[in-house]
């Protein structure tokens, strides 16, 4: 007679048969989206913030470190975390490591380079991601490149709180990228208002200033010219009393004009373009002359929220309307 002795599985064979049970592909994927998403999302939320806020301003700072910080986080819990501690916070949270075939850990260049190899499973149509579904070994093109596997542990082995520390990242990514739009929406709208602002107030001051600049009057000469040095900045001030001078040593005569059309080229909430279409007079009756120019007037806001007159360029010089007779 035969005796048939079943085989015994010891702890020993049992931890090391866990040991050996490669993950699930959902467990990878569930994994890989929470190391991964909440990461990418917060990047391209404030990659895109970065380009609608102005590129000198603090919040377009506060992007930057932001994306910086994300970044570097996001490295150390890809390649440096599992070297230490055997985990990332998704793997932790899927009961999930990446090792060797041998079952040790993988350091954190060889797990840099896998994350790399990953584009071998992305070129050809994402099949390398759907590579373990009919491998035997469960493993994408990376894995093989790299001689790695993925296998579950123990829920026992994993880290307390992993749960708590989950929610943590994924609702701090949450809102980063929701504080992240509404700086955006704040931003530009704010910017596109505060223009709106500028190009209501021009249209108003604008030519009046420009007319009041223009316009003087030998019997109020220094008046007038003190006048139109008020109206104007520091940086246009100079020039523009050279060329006043100018006129005070010649014979000036009555000077009047007036605006007859204008358009807004540009504006930003503190500076803004105008091209003006200018009539006036010179001289007074018999020797009157009545003329036309055009001029484009940059205009800018000073420290007290008042616009002056930063430069003015003559486009057409003045000219009798008409024929000119």
């Amino acid at each position: 007679m035969t005796v048939v002795v079943e085989e015994i599985q010891t702890p020993e064979t049992v931890h090391a048969l866990a040991e050996k049970a490669l993950a699930p592909w959902h467990l990878r994927v569930a994994a890989f989206a929470v190391d991964v998403l909440p990461g990418i999302a917060v990047v391209a939320t404030l990659a895109l913030v970065s380009f609608t806020v102005p590129s000198d301003s603090a919040w377009w700072w506060v992007c930057v470190a932001i994306l910086a910080l994300v970044t570097l986080l996001m490295s150390v819990n890809r390649w440096l975390l599992p070297a230490l501690t055997g985990w990332t916070l998704g793997r932790a949270l899927c009961g999930i490591a990446v090792v060797r075939h041998d079952g040790d850990a993988v350091g954190p260049w060889r797990l840099m380079v896998r994350d790399l190899a990953h584009l071998a499973d992305t070129v050809p149509l994402m099949v390398g991601w759907l590579w373990p579904l009919w491998d035997p070994d469960r493993r994408t093109f990376a894995d093989m490149l790299l001689g790695t596997e993925v296998r579950t542990v123990d829920p026992g082995e994993r880290p307390a709180r992993v749960r708590r520390w989950t929610a943590v990242a994924l609702l701090t990514a949450a809102g980063l990228c929701v504080g992240g739009a509404g700086v955006s929406y704040a931003v530009v709208y704010s910017y596109d208002k505060a223009t709106d602002r500028t190009c209501a107030e021009l249209a108003t001051q604008g030519p009046k200033m420009v007319s009041q600049m223009l316009t003087y009057d030998p019997k109020t000469l220094r008046e007038d010219f003190a006048r139109a040095q008020s109206l104007t900045t520091d940086r246009y001030r100079g020039q523009l009393a050279a060329q006043q001078d100018t006129v005070a040593k010649g014979h000036p005569v009555l000077n009047e004009y007036w605006v007859t059309g204008s358009s807004i080229q540009s504006a930003t909430p503190n500076r803004a373009t105008m091209l003006l279409f200018m009539q006036g007079r010179r001289g007074t009756p018999p020797d009157i002359r009545y003329i036309s120019a055009t001029v484009r007037v940059s205009f800018a806001r000073d420290r007290d929220d008042q616009w002056r007159v930063d430069d003015l360029t003559v486009l057409t010089k003045p000219k009798p309307p008409g024929d000119g007779k």
